[in-house]
């Protein structure tokens, strides 16, 4: 009788991850992730009827491919239940509500229009953490996209290094022909305190210093865990210090009460050895900043030691009757995406007010939601996982996360496009870290069970090759 054919080495199981070497989730994310942090963010593709920058159209094109994906099962990406994606469609789901309740009636030309726009961002967007979650299957592809942030964000602590101490804008020299600035008017450096506040290649100080404090401590994971893995750490701490400036030089105080939050996560999760240590560098840090660029930490400090006579503070407070009265009129879904801007309307520099106006309690429910589910999913991650690198890294993913709750309270989040695909790449991420965790504590499961079933085996043959005698158990000698 003939033997079965066997199956050929290179076939693959459905839904099994890609290939390594080749494209997945992972290298589009690390695609969008260089694009997002290296050109400007005020620079927008020529000839499209939308303002659209190249990472948006990046964007775009990952969320396309996570439906392709979804419809297949010989892609590699991730199928079935995951808290992440559930609270990506949640979020998704409100804001297709608001968008159609907003459309449904009149809308003046403007408004429309930029509820367009504002609808293919959260369609960009919201694709985007879903290809991370579900198209990048294991955490050395996912190191693969951290890594490219955090390499991208030394890059442009550089250019702002540049912008602050020599006052050279390096941004000027990344316009390429297909690309337009959306205002001319705007400079990627302002004043405040006699000092330089830079924005590198983001849109404004406050957001430059916001991304530098969710990518400080991806940069510091990554340096600490180089050599646990046999691993160059030089050049991790060179970005380490590069993004630590660039944190500085925006001189905000959102970036600040970030990195304030960022700590106390991480504080929680540490052991007091590492602790003290990462307190003792931080001083280090600031004597050498003191000393080196005179009157920087003094204008730091006075963020916080002059609230009561901050212009900015006051600004932030004195509009909270005008978004009393236009929540009251559209409490449950907003009264449109994007519809509220300047000139038009005053700002608003808080994220959940404006989300309370522009999309309703179901969307700012959805919106706070969804990093609060990302925490808890790297949370989760950390508890299956037994790697000391691996429990680290969701620690810290779950640090990361709270950093755009509490920038909400402190500025547009929303608003300014490398932020949010920042945080839209780390839901994902931590969506990620979950599916990886639960694979391999499966994983671990089936190898116990294999390992058990091959002992019964082993136990049973060797019961097999007892004699009868043996087998029956002990003899007794009878005497007549």
């Amino acid at each position: 009788m003939a033997a079965p054919a066997q199956a050929p080495a290179t076939a693959r199981l459905p839904g099994a991850p890609p290939l390594p070497g080749r494209a997945d989730g992972a290298t589009v994310a690390a695609v969008f992730a260089a694009v997002l942090l290296i050109v400007p963010a005020r620079l927008v593709l020529k000839g499209l009827p939308l303002s659209l920058t190249p990472a948006n159209v990046v964007s775009l094109g990952a969320a396309v491919l996570w439906l392709c994906a979804q419809l297949t099962l010989t892609l590699g990406a991730a199928k079935g239940r995951n808290p992440v994606r559930t609270a990506l469609f949640a979020y998704f789901t409100s804001m297709v509500a608001t968008y159609g309740m907003s459309t449904w009636g009149y809308m003046d030309s403007d408004e429309l229009n930029l509820s367009d726009h504002s609808f293919v961002l959260v369609i960009a967007t919201v694709g985007l953490a879903l290809t991370v979650c579900d198209g990048v299957r294991d955490r050395r592809r996912l190191d693969l996209v951290l890594r490219t942030l955090v390499v991208c964000g030394a890059v442009i602590s550089v250019i702002a290094a540049l912008q602050f101490l020599l006052s050279i804008d390096l941004t000027r020299f990344l316009e390429l022909p297909i690309l337009r600035y959306t205002s001319e008017g705007d400079s990627f450096v302002l004043e405040r305190a006699d000092l330089r506040r830079v924005a590198a290649t983001t849109g404004h100080p406050i957001e430059f210093g916001v991304t530098c404090a969710i990518l400080l401590p991806l940069a510091a994971h990554y340096a600490t865990r180089a050599r646990l893995r046999a691993e160059p750490a030089l050049r991790w701490w060179v970005c380490t210090v590069l993004i630590g400036l660039g944190l500085m030089f925006s001189v905000s105080r959102s970036a600040m009460l970030s990195l304030l939050v960022v700590g106390v996560v991480l504080f929680t999760g540490w052991s007091w050895r590492r602790r003290l240590s990462t307190l003792l560098v931080a001083a280090g840090f600031l004597v050498v900043i003191r000393v080196t660029v005179p009157g920087l930490l003094g204008a730091i400090t006075g963020l916080f030691t002059d609230l009561g006579n901050d212009e900015s503070i006051q600004y932030r407070t004195h509009d909270y009757a005008v978004a009393a009265q236009q929540i009251g009129q559209h409490f449950w879904l907003g009264r449109g995406l994007g519809t509220w801007y300047a000139p038009k309307h005053q700002i608003f520099d808080n994220q959940y007010i404006l989300s309370m106006v522009e999309t309703g309690l179901l969307g700012t429910v959805t919106f706070a939601a969804l990093f609060v589910v990302a925490c808890y999913a790297a949370l989760r991650a950390r508890h299956l996982s037994t790697d000391p690198g691996d429990r680290d890294l969701c620690l810290t993913v779950a640090a990361c996360l709270v950093v755009p709750l509490v920038g909400s309270l402190t500025f547009d989040l929303l608003s300014f496009a490398t932020v949010t695909g920042l945080a839209f790449v780390l839901v994902g991420s931590a969506g990620a870290l979950l599916r990886a965790a639960r694979a391999d504590q499966q994983a671990d499961q089936q190898a116990d069970q294999q390992a058990d079933q091959q002992a019964d085996q082993r136990a049973g043959r060797q019961a097999g090759q007892l004699s009868p005698a043996q087998g029956s158990g002990p003899t007794i000698e009878v005497i007549r």
